[in-house]
């Protein structure tokens, strides 16, 4: 069960939850590959937690055209 990042503080970041979900996916396959962190401490121990806390802390977003 996810209790951080709360869906409401990932939905005003990114109000399209398929677009969050490939987001977050994407990143977390990046930080178990190449260890590569964006904020200097997390909450979540797993890379899928860590990716969706980036995108709360705005360090993670979709980059619009």
């Amino acid at each position: 069960m996810l209790l951080y990042p709360s869906i409401d503080k990932l939905n005003e970041k990114e109000p399209s939850t398929y677009s969050l979900i490939l987001l977050a996916s994407k990143r977390a396959h990046e930080i178990q590959a190449y260890k590569d962190f964006k904020l200097d401490a997390y909450k979540s121990v797993k890379p899928v937690g860590q990716a969706l806390e980036e995108v709360v802390a705005e360090k993670l977003y979709i980059q619009e055209d």
